[in-house]
């Protein structure tokens, strides 16, 4: 089961009619973030395997997994929103368990992603999982 926060993005996704006006959506998600703080675009946040610029800080508190993120692309920002909805929130030990293949395309965002946004998205996905198998391992 997905949060509440990728719930409630399922359920908008579900009123917008047409993929323009999803994608409009996808890319207010990314204006609403805050900025990534300048001192945390290192290369080290830097994901590799991505069209545009792309940075994810990850957080893990208490055994809890979330992420900052930034990208120089609207769209990227609203899908790294996208995510963070996803996985922001989740016991650190659960995060793998997560089918986001499965939940974006609930999205229907497969279907009108580039590949190279697509191979992006990927590329986070596994950043995420790899950055929270280490912090369950350890």
């Amino acid at each position: 089961m997905a949060s509440e926060a990728f719930e409630e993005i399922v359920g908008d996704f579900e009123f917008l009619e047409d993929w323009e006006d999803r994608y409009r959506h996808v890319i207010e998600l990314g204006k609403a973030m805050e900025p990534l703080d300048e001192a945390l675009k290192v290369p080290a946040t830097k994901v590799d395997g991505c069209a545009s610029q792309v940075w994810l800080h990850p957080k893990i508190e208490a055994e809890v997994f979330s992420f900052d993120g930034d990208s120089d692309a609207l769209i990227v920002r609203g899908l790294i929103a996208v995510l963070a909805a996803l996985y922001n929130g989740v016991p650190v030990a659960q995060v793998a368990a997560i089918d986001a293949q499965a939940e974006l395309a609930r999205l229907g965002l497969h279907d009108h992603l580039s590949a190279q946004r697509s191979n992006g998205v990927r590329a986070m996905i596994e950043r995420i999982r790899l950055v929270a198998a280490e912090a369950a391992a350890a």
